[in-house]
């Protein structure tokens, strides 16, 4: 065979073979797609089916729950409506309520109405009366003001001044017996408890005072005090502070200071130097440093015991130095700490007889006059400064306050000030408690019957028993017995006001009708 018939028969057969490839392909594709046409029929078909069963159960249910629904509403539509009935019968009943009310009122509006035309009527007639009363009363009056011959002015002011003179006269009188009522049952109690608390005291009679003037051996220790040109005369008082007189006073030498402390280093310093015999401005500095250090113990020591004696206990120890200072300390000549003792037992006595705080009232009474242990370096009342140092070292406001009230600086606020003033009146008025002045004295007595005599109505005024009393004599033509009542008590008021004094003063009025006649 020729090559060009084996092509020729290749190219033939491998045409004919692509065609039936390509026929044979052609009809697998076709029933292929067939195949697949006939599958999504077959799915399609029953989606369809699937659908409409789904509308089915859907429209089913549907109209179940539309008929749940509808029976729901029919159930609830019922209920209110039976709600809505009873409602209308509770609504008509209370109507009706409502309108028998409102005639009920409109019945008593009437009533009311026709009360107050009758009692507008009555009105009238009564301002009608009151009229004619009132012409009839002015016509009365000008009839009595003709007849006793004065003025309805002049009247009214004769029956207040009348009524008001009674009044006083009235008031007076029960003054009088109040006052006398009041005074038993309180002089009774006072003398009670002032005698008691006397009685159980057992102090000194008269109180220590401090001494001020140094006995010398001899006169010539008077030359060598004053020491050659004046040098230990003068060494002695700028180491202590205090003057030192040299006189004709015979074996004796005079020491004058304020600071009773002071006075008393410069005591017993110039008495060891007259002991020792050595005096010089080195020994004089010497004694004066130790009689000073001494002296604080000593005094230290003194306060201790006297907080100890009375039972005050945490004192400051400030307070405690202060104390001690009052050993020295005089008022009056009247020993300020030993005074203070006896305020304190005294105050104690007292609060235990009214039921008051017995430690409470012995500690306010020791602490009374603290601030006369620095009144002649600080300015102000020694009551002000022993408030205010007993405030700074911690005292109780009760103490501070009884301290600052004992001279009636500031007005008493409590039991415990009004103990503590008595138990002051009774250490510092006691009979030889205190030494006065001769020219205070006879001043004092002068004011006092000056006072009295400057009230009217007064004739004479005696000042007695060294000023604790006061008689006053009146003119009964001007003074009546209650009006002396009234005239003791301002009398007594002007010289709490006027005057100052220890304890207190008893004001006597006298009235009386003398009728002389001569036989002859």
């Amino acid at each position: 065979m020729s090559t060009s018939f084996v092509v020729a028969s290749i190219l033939v057969a491998s045409a004919v073979g692509l065609i039936i490839g390509f026929i044979l392909r052609k009809n697998l594709v076709e029933k292929r797609q067939n195949s697949v046409e006939e599958q999504g029929r077959k799915l399609i078909e029953g989606a369809l089916a699937e659908v409409e069963q789904i509308k089915k159960e859907a429209s089913i249910q549907i109209k179940d729950d539309a008929y749940k629904a509808k029976v729901e509403a029919e159930n609830e539509i019922r209920h209110r409506k039976t709600d809505l009935i009873e409602e209308e019968k509770r609504f008509g009943q209370k109507l009706d309520q409502i309108e028998r009310k409102i005639d009920l009122l409109d019945k008593r509006e009437m009533e009311l109405l026709k009360r107050e035309q009758h009692a507008v009527k009555q009105e009238n007639r009564v301002l009608q009366k009151k009229k004619e009363l009132s012409e009839v009363i002015d016509e009365q009056r000008l009839k009595l003001e003709k007849i006793s011959g004065i003025s309805r002015e002049e009247a009214k002011r004769l029956l207040t001044e009348s009524i008001e003179s009674e009044a006083k006269m009235e008031a007076a009188k029960a003054l009088v017996r109040i006052e006398n009522e009041t005074k038993m049952e309180a002089d009774k109690k006072a003398k009670n408890i002032i005698a008691l608390a006397i009685a159980r005291y057992a102090g000194d009679y008269v109180a220590e005072k401090t001494v001020s003037v140094v006995p010398l051996p001899n006169e010539e220790m008077k030359g060598r005090i004053i020491g050659r040109e004046g040098r230990n005369i003068r060494a002695i008082e700028a180491a202590t502070g205090i003057d030192i007189i040299i006189d004709d006073t015979p074996e004796a030498v005079i020491l004058s200071g304020f600071n009773p402390v002071r006075r008393e280093v410069a005591r017993q310093s110039l008495e060891r130097l007259i002991t020792d015999g050595r005096i010089h401005p080195a020994r004089i500095e010497e004694i004066v440093i130790k009689v000073t250090e001494e002296l604080e113990v000593s005094m230290r020591e003194a306060g201790e015991q006297a907080t100890f004696d009375v039972g005050a206990h945490g004192v400051n120890i400030e307070i405690i130095k202060l104390l001690g200072r009052l050993r020295y300390r005089t008022s009056y000549g009247q020993n300020v700490l030993q005074h203070s003792l006896e305020v304190a037992f005294l105050a104690g006595v007292i609060a235990s007889e009214l039921g008051v705080n017995v430690k409470l009232a012995k500690r306010a009474g020791l602490l009374h006059d603290i601030g006369k242990a620095v009144d002649h370096e600080i300015e102000g009342t020694h009551a002000a400064i022993g408030r205010d140092l007993a405030k700074k070292y911690g005292e109780s406001p009760e103490i501070v306050h009884a301290i600052a009230a004992h001279h009636e600086d500031i007005p008493p606020d409590g039991i415990l000030d009004v103990i503590v003033q008595s138990a002051d009146a009774l250490s510092g008025a006691r009979p030889g408690a205190r030494k006065e002045m001769l020219e205070s004295y006879v001043k004092r007595l002068e004011d006092l019957e000056n006072i009295a005599t400057s009230f009217s109505g007064v004739d004479k005024a005696f000042a007695i028993q060294a000023g604790r009393e006061i008689r006053i004599v009146v003119n009964s033509s001007e003074i009546s017995d209650t009006e002396s009542v009234v005239l003791s008590g301002d009398i007594a008021k002007k010289i709490e006001k006027d005057l100052t004094y220890p304890g207190q003063i008893r004001v006597t009025v006298i009235r009386e009708t003398r009728a002389v006649e001569y036989a002859k």
